[in-house]
Formats: C-alpha cells, structure tokens, sequence
C-alpha cells in the first residue's frame, strides 16, 4: 500500500469520523414534534424501550458502586492502584465513598417507598428514580454519550476547531479554542453530555484546572430543548424569540466575567496529570489557522485507536459515568429537593431579594423572591413555582434566570461534582449566587425593553 493511499485513508477517517460525531452531538433535528439531537432522541427512545427495567438497572448500578467502593476502602485500597479499571471505578476517598452509601440507601428507599415520604414522593426522589425520571435518562445518555464521545474527541474534530476558534475564545473568555465543541454540545444537545465532554479533555491533558472549571460551570448552558420545556411551563411560548435573546444576552455577559473574578480566577492553570503536555495553540509560520487545524486533525486521525482500542476507551467512558455519577445525583439530587420542597429554607433565603425585585420594578416581588434560589437544587422548580403568578414580566424573569444560573445539583451539579473536574460544593453554592447576581438586572433590563 502507497504511502499516498495511506494518507488518503488517513483523511477519510478524520473527515469522515467526524463528521458523524457532529450529526450524533452537534445537529439539531426534529424528532416527534421536537427539537433535539440524536444522541438524545436515541437515550429516550432506549429509555422508553427498557420501561421499569431501566429503573431496576439504575438500582442496581448505584449499589454495584456503593458496596463495590466500600469492599475496596475496607480491604485492599492500597493494594489496588488508581489507574486500573477497578481502582478508577471504585478505589474513592471517605467522602465519595459516603455519598455513594448514602445514594444506594436513599435509592433503595425511594424504589421501595420506605419510611419518610418526603424522600421518596414524586417531587423528590421520585422525580429522580422512576421509569421515567432523570436516573433513566442519565443511565441512557451515558451509555450513547460514552460510547459515542471518542467519534468527537479521538479523530482529529477537536484539533481542527481549536485551531479555528482560538483567535475568539481566548481573548473572550480565556479558553482553547477547541472548548467550543463543549459548548455546542451543551447548548444543542445536554448540559450533562458537556459536563462530560469536559472531564475527558481535561483527563487527557487538553484543559488546565482552570479553564476545565470554566467550562464546566460557565458553558455547560441548558440544552434547547430543556429551555422550550421552561417557557412552556410559565406559559409563554408565545415570547420564545425575545426570552431565548434575553438568556443568550445574560449568559455572554455571565461568559464574560466569569472567567476573570474568583472563584474561577484563583483556580490554578495546572493539568490534571503531571505527565501531561500544556496544549500549545500557536500557529506555526507558513500556516493558517485552517491549514494548520486540518493538519492537526490528520495527525490525530493517524494515530487514534482502532477497534478494539475505539471499544476500551468507550467501555471505559460508560462505566465511569455509571459508577461514578448516578449514585452523586441520587445522593446530592434527592436530598437538595427535600430541602426545597419540606422546609421553608429557600423561602428565607429568597426574603433578602424582595427589597431588590421591588426595586426593580418586578410585580409580585415577594413570590418571585421565593424562586431565585430554589434552582440550586433543580432549574425545573423555579418555573413550577412561578407558573400561577399572574405577571408575564415576573415569570418571564425567572424562567431566563433559572436557565442561565446553570447550577443545579438534580443534574449539571451532580455531574461536575461526580467528575474529576476541580469544582467541590462551596464554589458551586458560590459560582451560583454570582451567577444569579450578575444575570438577574442583565434579565430585568430587557424584560422592561420588552414589556
């Protein structure tokens, strides 16, 4: 075989790889009188086909993690190194370990309607482990999404748009170029399909601490989908082109500063391996920022896996979100939503911003207040709450800021705190609240335009 036609094959595969990665994660289609992308209409649709099955099999896969992790803690944590298969899935510290225990029995409780009926009821637990809840979906999602991220990560797609979007996302938002596959990803298809996206460059060398931590709390948006979902709920469908403009405008200028205030700022620009390359985006002399990218992506396509390597990696990719995030949201998720749900906790803390709405101009200030933090827990219940307020403007605020607070630990929370990236609880409960105050006048600015 000539090496031209080595070559040629060489650029088939990178071309070719990549662009089915793009129609699987990036390219918005109308499915069932929805928009969506196909990894996720192909999560829902096993999600339905498996029915009660996929409830069982979430069961199962959080006491595999749970009781997996404390015969290693117990026995040969020592003896078992971090970067085998056994030990990445289930060799944890004290506190992960703990969280998994608390998942599996909260899971068990809330499957087998135990005890406290506010863990397991529909609004809490419930909501989270049924046929139809966000655990089946995430179990779905996980399977398609991990063994359908190395098409947009291990065959040159990556290099190609870093190469093209560095002159932009740099001096914007202090991020590589090839960050803004992540943020497509999220914004067409999930926030938690980026979240994960995210940890495996970072994994890999490709993110630094830092601009891994940005992305994850900055760019991993609500998918378009969930956003239609939100604006059906507080009923106003009829304004999608100006709320949709609005959470664009809040959440650039959240993009931009973000970044550049702590706690983000102070996250160091160290890799997560030591063995690891900084990433080097200078163009070399005789090339463009094109001629360059495509380069780049032959090369990666030249030296990425085939099958049997492709499968390792995948296997891998699924099982880790498996063991290693289901049973965080179950844990995190189930008991954030008790909080808001059986205690009047968020009700306090909302009690500072009335004077703030009614500054503001906001009508029914008192009822909206009740709602900015609740979505901390879940960005589904701020528009739950807000639905039976009377005011377009209040319910048109809340809805934009529950989409561009971006942090909730039903979902993107649990995911991020579940990964590797170098985001813990405290600067969560802290990148929200600065979220919340930087967007918040940015949204009311334009819903008094608007109305």
């Amino acid at each position: 075989m000539s090496k031209n036609t080595i070559n040629i094959e060489y650029h088939l595969k990178f071309i070719i790889l990549s662009l089915i990665g793009i129609f699987l994660f990036m390219t918005p289609i109308q499915y069932k009188g929805q928009t969506n992308i196909p990894v996720a209409v192909l999560a829902e649709e096993l999600q339905v086909f498996l029915g009660h099955g996929a409830t069982l099999l979430v069961l199962l896969l959080i006491s595999i993690s749970a009781i997996g992790s404390l015969i290693i803690s117990i026995t040969k944590k020592n003896q078992i190194p971090e970067d085998t298969l056994l030990g990445r899935l289930f060799n944890v510290g004290p506190v992960w370990l703990t969280i998994r225990l608390i998942g599996m029995v909260i899971a068990f409780i809330t499957y087998f309607e135990l005890g406290w009926g506010e863990i397991y009821n529909g609004e809490n637990g419930g909501m989270l482990l049924s046929d139809d809840g966000l655990l089946s979906f995430l179990l779905t999602v996980f399977l398609f999404a991990g063994l359908l991220l190395p098409l947009l990560l291990n065959f040159g797609l990556m290099e190609l748009i870093g190469s093209l979007f560095t002159k932009i996302m740099r001096p914007l938002f202090k991020l590589p170029g090839r960050s803004t596959v992540d943020n497509l990803t999220s914004w067409f298809g999930d926030g938690t399909v980026g979240v994960l996206l995210t940890n495996q460059q970072y994994e890999q060398g490709y993110y630094t601490k830092r601009e891994a931590a940005v992305i994850g709390t900055t760019f991993s948006v609500v998918s378009i989908t969930f956003t239609i979902s939100i604006i059906q709920q507080v009923d106003l469908m009829n304004m999608f082109l100006p709320l949709y403009g609005t959470i664009f405008v809040a959440g650039l200028v959240a993009a931009l500063i973000m970044p550049r205030i702590p706690p983000l700022s102070r996250i160091p620009d160290d890799l997560y391996q030591e063995q690891s390359k900084q990433l080097d985006e200078s163009i070399p002399k005789g090339y463009n920022v094109f001629s360059w990218g495509y380069k780049q992506a032959v090369e990666r396509a030249k030296q990425s896996p085939g099958i049997k390597g492709y499968m390792k990696i995948a296997t891998k990719n699924v099982l880790d979100m498996w063991i290693g995030v289901l049973p965080i949201v179950m844990a995190v998720g189930t008991i954030g939503l008790v909080v808001a749900n059986a205690t009047p906790l968020f009700t306090w803390l909302g009690a500072p911003f009335v004077p703030l709405l009614e500054l503001m101009q906001i009508p029914e200030a008192k009822a909206a207040s009740e709602t900015i933090l609740i979505g901390f827990t879940d960005m589904f219940l701020p528009a739950l709450l807000i639905e039976s307020v009377a005011s377009d403007m209040t319910r048109f605020v809340i809805a934009a800021l529950s989409v561009v607070q971006l942090i909730y630990l039903s979902e993107v929370g649990g995911v991020l705190l579940a990964s590797n990236v170098p985001i813990n609880f405290k600067r969560l409960i802290i990148i929200f609240l600065l979220r919340t105050v930087i967007t918040l006048p940015v949204i009311v600015a334009m819903a008094h335009i608007i109305f």
